[in-house]
């Protein structure tokens, strides 16, 4: 028992001991058989937890086989292991108490096509590169990409109503692509909106991780104004191209931010420049210097430039954001490097 108080349940990150989920163990010579109880029927990696309680158990001495046995946990068990790491039914959102660890960054555009969801999700994957526990939650319920480019297809795991985020490259996911079928559209008006945002973050457990990055819609609307009510200690990020008239659009971004008192820390420029493969030529393809311009309008600083690179948007489509698929690449060097500054700014505003 106390090897297995050592493995972790892959979703809820909590030891398999103290969730419950450990039967009685018998132990007949050299051979162990351990009951394990899951959380619900069906559970997607039930294979991952038996390799790690084979793996725990088989580490003992003289311990000669390893027999793990499925079976599931009763609704009362279930509420039991609910109580205990959430609360009761009746949950506030997480993100509001000033003692939250949790930074909360906002990544915004004034109008779509700039890559914000890219950036976000390969921003998420650098954060969690660096050994910080990181949540993506994708606000842009109309046009959601974040399970495509993160490589997730399957439904979040949900213990007496409460989800579970799904997890992909270490990064905890929650978005309404995950609870729709493929290419269906939503078609809700405001009210089902901040219902549905609602949810993802008063009835998902986040686990109160060190980031939760949040792939907000393009413009100004209901989403922005959600998110200020659910997380008002939130701040913001706003990815801009370097046309001039990208950079005028994403200054209504801005704008928003500081109407409903959302504090911005930087600009990130996307698409900055191409280089031509064949002759190492650098190309301002949209030039304007856009991203530079917003910054120094708004005091605040820019991040960094991204390329404009086709592994970018090749990546993304396979489920693999840049970062993991090539992260020697120029674009994902920039990618780092933002999530770097980004960590250092968040932390000289909160000083």
């Amino acid at each position: 028992m106390s090897a297995l108080s050592g493995v972790l349940d892959p979703e809820l990150h909590r030891s398999i001991v103290d969730l419950g989920m450990v039967g009685e163990v018998s132990v007949e010579g050299g051979r162990v058989v351990v009951p394990i109880k899951l959380t619900v029927a069906g559970c997607p990696l039930k294979a991952e937890i038996q390799r790690r309680v084979t793996s725990a158990v088989s580490a003992l001495p003289d311990v000669q086989g390893v027999h793990v046995t499925m079976d599931v946990m009763s609704d009362e068990e279930r509420r039991e292991l609910r109580q205990g790491i959430a609360g009761g039914p009746e949950r506030p959102s997480p993100f509001t108490d000033d003692d939250s660890p949790t930074r909360v960054i906002a990544v915004a555009s004034g109008k779509g096509g700039v890559g914000k969801s890219s950036v976000t999700a390969n921003l998420a994957v650098a954060l969690a590169a660096r050994g910080d526990t990181v949540g993506l939650l994708d606000a842009d319920v109309y046009g959601y990409s974040i399970p495509r480019m993160m490589g997730i297809d399957r439904a979040p795991v949900v213990v007496d109503d409460l989800m579970l985020p799904v997890e992909s490259h270490g990064v905890r996911l929650m978005s309404i692509g995950f609870l729709t079928e493929d290419d269906s559209p939503v078609i809700w008006r405001g009210p089902m909106l901040h219902k549905a945002l609602t949810s993802f973050v008063t009835e998902v457990w986040w686990d109160e991780p060190d980031w939760l990055l949040v792939d907000l819609p393009p413009g100004t609307g209901d989403v922005s104004l959600s998110i200020s009510t659910l997380m008002p200690r939130a701040q913001m990020v706003i990815v801009t191209t370097p046309q001039l008239t990208a950079h005028r659009v994403a200054r209504r971004a801005a704008a928003m931010a500081e109407r409903v008192n959302l504090e911005v820390l930087g600009v990130i420029e996307n698409m900055s420049w191409f280089v031509a493969p064949d002759t190492g030529a650098r190309y301002e393809v949209f030039s304007g210097g856009g991203g530079e311009q917003l910054a120094a309008e708004l005091g605040i600083p820019l991040l960094g430039r991204i390329p404009l690179e086709s592994d970018v948007a090749r990546a993304g489509d396979q489920g693999l954001p840049v970062i993991a698929a090539r992260p020697g690449s120029p674009a994902a060097q920039a990618l780092e490097g933002i999530a770097e500054r980004l960590v250092a700014v968040a932390a000289q505003r909160a000083r």
